[in-house]
């Protein structure tokens, strides 16, 4: 958008007519359930959800505050879990959340990591989403930029030391992007990896279950519909909440491998974070995946162990997508698993074959960079590529 005389906006030719159809279709959609809800099944629905907000312990896990600063001035939110118990030469355990998430989704890995005491963990907010701040309003947002947000972070909260960056869904292509523009970093500091729900690149290539050709017309149309709707951002937050039931029913769908069986408070928890992100964001966020290609980055990792991890009924980033990424990387360093009838948000929906599987890297990395690694025979410390079905234990 430019400024002309006067001060006044100038909008780009055909923004009114996408603006036009994007307020449209939400104030349709938001009259449409507005009718439905005035019912008792409104009650009914709003005080399941709010006991639901207030049974759930999610989001409650707090840890020491901190903050980094970017190179283009956006503060960063971030907190540290230190251990109760340290166990010598143990990394820092850094996790990066994924889109429209914010460090909350590592709630039961947090609560797991707290419960054995050996690890000093941080974890943090991406910009423009939870506790961190936002860049320019209405630039995009990059994945390198992502991955320079991620060095911030680690030269502030972990100046000294060894680490494991375990990212998710966006959280693990900031970490791939953190390989590609910070390599020196990756070989001096990094002794491990956990890339979970993730992709290299192609996503353009996804589908998300539907038929391909509708999804290629969408995609087209998305990144203006997206500008639309961000230029109209109260209209549409309103559209949200008139129709919380129908995003409800899409958080399940694409979150959870089996919506059915999804624990209430969790989805609804879930619902929570995807719900705190502006609209505005969303858009900014947007064009970042169909540009992301950070394959030939996964080389920068070396020899480190790494764990490759999805479930097998992930539309988002789907399976295969984690099959080349394991594939990409150094001849035996990565274990890939495929959880059983997990989706995309695999952490919060299996969170016991992840923490298992965490646990098992953490491991691994202890006896590749820590004081005892010296005594090792090199073929301990480089165990073979594996590829693993779990089902929830």
């Amino acid at each position: 958008m430019a400024e002309g005389a006067g001060g006044a906006v100038v909008r780009p030719a055909g923004w009114a007519r996408r603006a036009g159809i994007a307020g449209a279709v939400v104030g349709v959609v938001a009259a449409g359930f507005a009718a439905e809800r005035l019912t008792v099944n409104r009650a009914v629905r709003r005080r399941a959800r709010l006991a639901l907000d207030a049974s759930g312990p999610y989001g409650t896990l707090r840890g020491t505050p901190g903050t980094a600063w970017t190179d283009d001035g956006v503060e960063l939110h971030y907190e540290t879990d230190e251990p109760d118990s340290p166990v010598p030469g143990a990394p820092t355990v850094v996790f990066t959340h994924g889109y429209c998430l914010d460090q909350d989704s590592w709630h039961f890995q947090r609560a797991a990591l707290r419960a054995a005491g050996t690890h000093r963990c941080v974890y943090w907010d991406q910009r423009g989403h939870g506790r961190s701040g936002r860049g320019a309003e209405g630039r995009p947002v990059s994945i390198d930029r992502l991955g320079h947000d991620l060095r911030a972070v680690l030269d502030a909260a972990v100046p000294e030391g060894p680490v494991v960056l375990v990212g998710h869904s966006m959280g693990g292509m900031s970490v791939m992007a953190l390989a590609e523009h910070h390599a020196e970093y990756v070989a001096e500091r990094v002794a491990g990896v956990a890339l979970l729900s993730t992709s290299a690149g192609e996503l353009g290539e996804v589908t998300y279950g539907l038929p391909a050709a509708g999804v290629r017309a969408a995609r087209r149309l998305a990144p203006g519909v997206l500008r639309a709707m961000a230029a109209q951002s109260a209209l549409v937050e309103r559209g949200r909440q008139a129709a919380s039931d129908v995003f409800a029913s899409l958080v399940r769908r694409y979150s959870f491998g089996s919506p059915a069986d999804a624990d209430p408070a969790v989805a609804r928890f879930v619902e929570r974070m995807i719900e705190s992100v502006p609209v505005d964001v969303v858009a900014e966020f947007y064009p970042a995946f169909a540009a992301h290609e950070k394959t030939t980055a996964l080389a920068a990792f070396g020899n480190v162990p790494a764990l490759v991890l999805a479930g097998d009924r992930d539309e988002l980033t789907p399976f295969p997508h984690s099959e080349r990424i394991a594939a990409a990387l150094p001849a035996g360093t990565a274990e890939l698993v495929a959880v059983e009838e997990a989706g995309h948000l695999v952490p919060l929906e299996r969170p016991e074959v992840v923490d298992a599987h965490l646990a098992a890297l953490l491991a691994r990395t202890i006896r590749s960079h820590g004081s005892t690694a010296a005594q090792r025979p090199p073929a301990a410390r480089r165990p073979g590529r594996a590829r693993r079905r779990d089902r929830d234990r």
